[in-house]
This record gives C-alpha cells, sequence and structure tokens, in this order.
C-alpha cells in the first residue's frame, strides 16, 4: 500500500521556470560571463543551483560560488514582483490526498528556505509536514539520498513510497533508492528525455496521481 508521495516542487508542484531562468541570466549578465540562450538554462533546472551554473558554463570554483550568491540575492528580489503560480489542481489534490491520510514530502533541490516561503505563502505548507532540501543531504539528484531520508525518518518501506517530479533526475532518484515514479509532462523535461528515464507511469495532469496511487493500492 502506498502511505507517502515524495513530491518534486519546481516544475511539478509551481511552475517556476520563468523566475529561474530571469534570475539565471541576470545572474549571467552581472557577472559578464558567458551568454546563454533560455533554453539552454531551463534545461539545467533540477540540479543543484551551483550545478545549474557549473554545467552551463565552463568555469573555476570560485566563479561557481559567486554564481550562487549572485543567483540567491536576485531571486529574493525577483521573487517579490514574480510570483510563482501552482499548476492547475495541485493545491486541491495535495488537499485531498493528505484528507485521505497519504504522508506529503518534497523532496527538492531547491533550499529549505526558499521553499518554506514558497509553500507558506501558497498555503501549502501545513499538508506537507516533512521536506528535504539539497541543503540536508550529501549527494543531490539523482542521487537516491533524498529519498532514502525520507524513507528512513518516516519508518516506510520502498513499495510504500512513489516518487512524482517533472525532470529525469527525479525519475532516476527514485530507481536509485528502489521505488516507482510518475513523471509529470507539464514541467521542465521534455517528453522525450522523461521517458528515456523510464518511469512507470507518466501523466498529464497533477490530479493524475489520485488515480496511480488507488491502482498501486488496488494491486496491493
Amino acid at each position: 500500500m502506498i502511505k507517502a508521495v515524495i513530491m518534486d516542487f519546481d516544475g511539478t508542484i509551481a511552475d517556476t521556470q520563468r523566475l529561474i531562468v530571469t534570475t539565471m541570466q541576470s545572474t549571467i549578465k552581472e557577472l559578464g560571463l558567458e551568454e546563454r540562450t533560455d533554453g539552454q538554462c531551463a534545461e539545467m533546472i533540477g540540479l543543484p543551483l551551483r550545478e545549474t551554473f557549473t554545467a552551463l558554463i565552463p568555469m573555476d570554483d570560485a566563479t561557481g560560488d559567486r554564481c550562487v550568491t549572485t543567483y540567491t540575492r536576485l531571486f529574493y528580489e525577483n521573487v517579490r514582483s514574480n510570483a510563482a503560480p501552482l499548476f492547475p489542481n495541485v493545491a486541491e489534490t495535495i488537499r485531498l490526498l493528505s484528507a485521505h491520510g497519504l504522508l506529503l514530502t518534497i523532496a527538492t533541490s531547491r533550499r529549505r528556505e526558499s521553499l518554506i516561503m514558497f509553500l507558506e505563502n501558497m498555503r501549502l505548507a501545513e499538508y506537507i509536514p516533512y521536506l528535504v532540501s539539497v541543503s540536508d543531504i550529501e549527494r543531490a539528484k539523482p542521487a537516491p539520498d533524498m529519498v532514502l531520508r525520507t524513507l528512513d525518518d518516516n519508518r516506510l518501506k520502498p513499495g510504500e513510497a512513489v516518487v512524482v517530479g517533472d525532470t529525469p533526475y527525479d525519475i532516476l532518484m527514485a530507481h536509485n533508492a528502489g521505488i516507482a515514479a510518475i513523471a509529470v509532462t507539464y514541467g521542465n523535461g521534455s517528453a522525450e528525455s522523461l521517458r528515456a528515464a523510464a518511469p512507470e507511469y507518466m501523466i498529464d495532469d497533477f490530479a493524475g496521481i489520485i488515480s496511480v496511487i488507488d491502482m498501486l493500492n488496488d494491486r496491493g
């Protein structure tokens, strides 16, 4: 029986792509780095913050650190005027899953402080009592650390949880931890890249999680 849903945040719960890409481009411009397209920036979403830049542009460690500091400052400036909307049916589905007794958690490459800010502003914090951020573990996605921490802290078996995410990093994280993955097709990952990661399920609407969990529990 599925007892917990481990969700990604960016591109799965909230449509933060424009906010992230705009802040990345502002960081690149401010630091005088090589230009990259919006599409190239968007492809980095899902990686830890430092790696979104070091994987995008050749740079030394010191410049990578400057990217993190600059991005963080600009992000909080940008978020005041560019709220990130929830994807359709997210709030309703989260409330429904919680009402049915499922533990809802988040595993994200976002830092804990900004994640909490978003969840409180979106009025979702009360429904998602457990969070694992990139600052809480040693190895980021696609390593299984976030999922394994979630299972261990909540005394869950691998067969009692499922991961929901929008990028191959989420799918691989789930598989590396030995649990099933649901890919959402409306986020940052392309349909082709998601299929290549071989999720057990693909859905076009967040509300589809309910049907998948019902099916998994019927099998159990």
